[in-house]
């Protein structure tokens, strides 16, 4: 028998999850990001492009782009995998469990530092704020890169990733077309940097440890979204030009890592920081005159609908095993008969 009380508890609270992603300011397609990055939008087009005004806005709400089969399927994943991600909640890692896990780890295997519970060279509580901020932004930046790149690169992430990369147009909300699998992993890599970082911090400094936010969000990734993070995931091609597009990743470089092209596959993975793609030599710069097709080879119309999105990657999943399997099995075969 169904429990009436139960649905209504999950479909409150799946309503509320579906609702948090434009209310809080922690997430990126908060309402006040939205506005910034179609402020900044607007002037680029009426300053870059020489557009009126009315003209500019009648291109970015270009209804053949909001309402394309690829970004209905946007809005669709958005909404289901609010659900699913309430029911494989208990099964994510927990950065304060971890955090607090690490942290007395950290004092059974070494001795305290006799400043935590003092200033360190005269360190104050807001410098070591500001520290701590700082250095959960840059690792965490980081290690959205490098976990980016090898869900590129080893096939059976990629079955999952490529789920984001079928979208053929770009809107703010593509940055939710993800895969539920893709979620837990990215959610898993942000528990283990950010827990890590937390018992590390806490174990040496003690109390003085605090985060610096905005509006719920580590100032530095606040930042970054109010000043058009959206635009990555849009068709406003704005560029930083070539020395500034060495150390920040511009809306242009997303856009290029979106294309269909061959060329542009194993480029920019970077999420802020430009820095990991120079180190990892995969920086393409960009330009504000590009024109890209966005994309994967040979996408169908199949590859908008639920079902397939979500069913697709683990078929590839098992087709490249049952593949390997039967390679595996011939070469034994032959190596037998020899």
């Amino acid at each position: 028998m169904i429990d009436i009380a139960w649905v209504y508890e999950f479909a409150s609270q799946w309503f509320e999850q579906i609702i948090s992603l434009v209310t809080q300011g922690s997430k990126r397609v908060f309402v006040a990001y939205l506005v910034s990055a179609l402020v900044i939008a607007c002037a680029w087009l009426v300053w870059r492009r020489g557009l009126g005004i009315g003209v500019a806005i009648r291109h970015l709400f270009d209804p053949t782009l909001w309402w394309s089969k690829s970004s209905s399927a946007d809005y669709q994943l958005l909404v289901v995998n609010q659900a699913v991600m309430l029911v494989l909640k208990p099964l994510i890692l927990s950065k304060l469990a971890l955090a607090t896990v690490l942290f007395y780890g950290l004092n059974n295997l070494f001795i305290r530092p006799l400043w935590s519970s003092s200033s360190l060279g005269g360190l104050s509580a807001s410098t070591i704020a500001v520290f701590f901020t700082l250095t959960l932004f840059v690792v965490d930046d980081a290690s959205r890169y490098y976990l980016h790149r090898l869900m590129h690169r080893w096939p059976v992430l990629w079955a999952f990733h490529r789920v984001h990369h079928t979208a053929q147009t770009l809107t703010p909300f593509t940055v939710l077309r993800t895969h539920p699998i893709e979620g837990l992993l990215f959610g898993l890599r942000s528990a283990v940097v950010q827990g890590t970082l937390i018992a590390i911090f806490v174990f040496l400094f003690a109390n003085k440890v605090s985060l610096i936010t905005v509006l719920g969000a580590n100032v530095f990734t606040a930042i970054f979204n109010g000043l058009g993070a959206n635009l990555r995931h849009s068709h406003v091609s704005i560029c930083y030009g070539s020395r500034l597009e060495s150390w920040l990743i511009s809306p242009a470089q997303h856009q290029l890592h979106h294309s269909v092209e061959q060329h542009h596959w194993d480029c920019n993975y970077g999420a802020f920081i430009a820095l990991w793609d120079r180190m990892g030599n995969t920086l393409v710069k960009a330009s504000s005159e590009q024109q890209l097709i966005y994309g994967v080879p040979n996408v169908g119309p199949q590859e908008h609908t639920l079902s397939h999105l979500y069913w697709q990657p683990f078929v590839s999943v098992w087709r490249s095993f049952r593949h390997r399997i039967q390679i595996k099995t011939r070469i034994e075969t032959h190596e037998s008969n020899d």
